[in-house]
């Protein structure tokens, strides 16, 4: 039986960034489905305990440095401590993913390009020229995206997928949830993988 995976999403989170493409890449081999849900962390976060970085201690945003060293050389991944574009306003970006979603399209490369645009690209995914040759270079039509991103029933759609991260116990991005199981963090990926091998 096919295994899915409800796959929340940040599109400003570098965590989500560096473990994108090694999720897709597991997700691939295992032959699972992805259910990809952006959502909204500044809902998220104050019902969860979570704080923006701005307000974190400066113990834990020191700490949170260490870990990018640590994780951009392990992976090898290219990765900017402190983007030119962040924090910046995810939406309308994530609208269109959730109208590439709704149809029917794979929106691996989209979501990808816009985490790549800002922690490894220095671009302004908040501008919507940037967003549109983001869509370009990823195969994307994104005036039509855009256009279907700027309807209340897509913003709407970001709401409801909060709402069920919340339900699902899911307080920070990424998250990945099989069945029961939460998963957070990318640093988790290797459970990840383990319960779709079904060990």
């Amino acid at each position: 039986m096919t295994k899915r995976i409800d796959y929340y999403v940040c599109l400003i989170s570098p965590w989500t960034y560096l473990g994108d493409t090694r999720f897709t890449e597991i997700a691939a081999k295992h032959g699972a489905e992805v259910n990809l849900k952006p959502m909204n962390l500044g809902r998220v976060f104050p019902e969860t305990g979570g704080l923006p970085l701005g307000k974190r201690a400066p113990a834990r945003r020191a700490y949170r440095m260490q870990e990018l060293a640590r994780w951009r050389d392990h992976l090898g991944v290219p990765i900017n401590f402190e983007p030119a574009y962040f924090p910046a306003n995810e939406w309308p970006a994530a609208g269109m993913v959730i109208a590439a979603k709704n149809q029917g399209l794979n929106c691996a490369p989209l979501v990808n390009g816009f985490l790549s645009a800002v922690w490894a690209e220095e671009r302004n995914i908040a501008d919507p020229d940037t967003m549109l040759a983001i869509a370009k270079e990823r195969g994307f039509d994104g005036e039509a995206l855009l256009k279907v991103a700027e309807e209340d029933a897509t913003k709407d759609q970001w709401d409801v997928n909060s709402d069920e991260a919340l339900a699902a116990g899911v307080f920070g991005a990424p998250a990945y949830v099989i069945g029961e199981q939460l998963f957070w963090g990318q640093d988790r990926l290797e459970f990840v993988e383990r319960a779709l091998a079904g060990s």
